[in-house]
């Protein structure tokens, strides 16, 4: 092999590890927020892929074979950007499940009239949803958790080599399971909530039922705005521990995703 064979032949593997690389910057928390520019979102990629190819193992490097074709390099890039978007993926539908217990939890309170407009997203969230998303970025980045989705990735060359990727039959089910998992974490988180609201509301129909020359209306959507308030801020310090318990079991999800594509 020539000089310049071996170079074609390293330069096709490194856009191959900067593809996987850059597919956590679609969706994953944090790293594919809407509001970090594209043209920094590629840079950090192929910056990365720069500090990561030369620890990669050399035995896999030097067993990856290229596909001879155009066509053939292209699906095999493809391969590669799933590996990292199933990690983003993975990573992500904890935020979306909290994004729910959010909106629900606004439905209850009384604030499902109001969202706001949220940059990492560009869509318009709930109000006290686009609170606990940002608090459980900040949880996020306070205990290093965007750290473990690199480590993820960095991990995914050892158990899913260049090329190696082989969906089994069980990653459907598996991306099935955590899709359905988003309703009952979101219900989890709101669950507190409802609950209190729940109660109030019960407490306002006997009030209604033994007091009808009270206007209910006048005093019920007040009453609702304190009591969801007040629990809501009851239940922040657990919600924070709650979100390092569901942490760490989004990246044992990550892990077992990464062993489906062997």
């Amino acid at each position: 092999m020539d000089f310049y064979d071996l170079l074609q032949n390293h330069v096709g593997i490194f856009v191959l590890v900067m593809t996987r690389i850059s597919g956590i910057f679609l969706l994953s928390p944090f790293f594919g927020s809407q509001n970090i520019p594209m043209m920094i979102r590629a840079g950090l990629s192929f910056a990365l892929a720069i500090l990561l190819f030369p620890v990669l193992d050399k035995e896999m490097i030097d067993n990856v074979v290229l596909p001879a074709t155009v066509l053939g390099y292209v699906i095999v890039a493809a391969e590669e950007l799933f590996v990292g978007w199933l990690i983003g993926m993975v990573s992500y539908m904890i935020m979306a499940a909290i994004n729910m217990g959010g909106k629900i939890m606004d439905m209850q309170i009384g604030f499902a009239m109001v969202n706001v407009m949220d940059p990492t997203t560009n869509q318009q969230n709930a109000l006290v949803g686009s609170f606990l998303y940002n608090l459980a970025i900040i949880v996020l980045l306070v205990t290093n958790g965007h750290h473990m989705i690199l480590s993820a990735v960095v991990g995914s060359f050892d158990m899913v080599p260049v090329g190696g990727v082989s969906p089994s039959s069980g990653l459907p089910q598996l991306i099935s399971d955590l899709t359905g998992g988003i309703f009952h974490t979101g219900v989890k988180i709101a669950l507190p909530v409802t609950f209190a609201i729940l109660v109030t509301n019960v407490g306002l129909g006997i009030l209604a039922r033994t007091m009808p020359q009270m206007n209910i209306f006048v005093v019920g959507i007040p009453l609702q705005l304190t009591v969801g308030a007040f629990v809501l801020m009851m239940v922040i310090p657990f919600y924070i521990v709650f979100l390092d318990v569901i942490f760490n079991a989004v990246y044992a999800n990550i892990s077992t995703a990464i062993r489906f594509l062997r």
